[in-house]
């Protein structure tokens, strides 16, 4: 299998890119990076790419080739580049947040399934795995604030959905899916760890175990659906 982990110097997409280089059946693992280390291996093969530049995405995505059997996207912001975030209320939203947190985590995650869906195999299964997080369900939202973090979520969601109806006209087992990691111990979610149970806190480790169960039991059937850590489905 050959993989590829946009994300990975994050701590979640490097512990996938781990997890991923460890298992027999995976012969390569390309682990990109906007910025920072990737983790070191025989069979990782790091890149850089910028998701918001169409030609230097596409440089990155052709030096990959094909075919890719899994492509998982890792990216993704919760606070502003600023460290300012999530709101609690809506006098606290602005235009400023709004653009810059849909830039990260709806723009750049479907830039980058543009540019990488050619490259799925067309002639068996395939999976692009897209994290999003619980709290972008509108089904599920039962405490409203983190209006910009909530709504880029959900409109990644619904690209998600729609990228997987387009592609089942071409690759029919092909898998695009959504999903929730968890609440994961990385400086991302340091801020908001204090009301998260224990047993609900995981390491990178554990979730990316977990995040590649998930994939590993998803079909056809599953394509465009939105999936906890668990494999439980979660209502858009």
């Amino acid at each position: 299998m050959r993989a590829a982990v946009f994300g990975a110097s994050g701590g979640i997409g490097a512990a996938l890119v781990r997890h991923l280089a460890a298992r027999d059946d995976v012969a390569e693992v390309h682990a990109g990076s906007r910025r920072g280390a990737v983790p070191a291996g025989a069979k990782v093969h790091p890149f850089r790419f910028d998701a918001l530049d169409d030609a230097r995405l596409a440089a990155s995505v052709a030096a990959i080739g094909a075919p890719l059997d899994l492509v998982i996207v890792a990216t993704g912001r919760l606070t502003r580049a600023d460290g300012s975030g999530p709101e609690k209320a809506l006098r606290q939203v602005s235009p400023a947040a709004l653009a810059e947190l849909f830039a990260d985590n709806a723009i750049v995650p479907t830039m980058i399934a543009r540019a990488v869906l050619p490259l799925l195999r067309k002639d068996a299964r395939a999976v692009l795995a897209v994290l999003s997080a619980r709290v972008g369900s509108i089904g599920d939202n039962r405490l409203g604030g983190w209006h910009s973090y909530r709504a880029s979520k959900a409109a990644l969601n619904m690209l998600v959905r729609t990228i997987a109806i387009e592609t089942a006209r071409s690759a029919p087992q092909a898998v695009v899916a959504a999903l929730h990691p968890g609440t994961v111990a990385t400086p991302l979610s340091a801020p908001f760890q204090r009301g998260v149970a224990p047993d609900r806190l995981f390491t990178p480790d554990v979730s990316a175990a977990a995040v590649l169960r998930v994939i590993d039991g998803l079909t056809a059937a599953d394509s465009g659906g939105f999936f906890a850590w668990d494999g439980t489905a979660i209502a858009f």
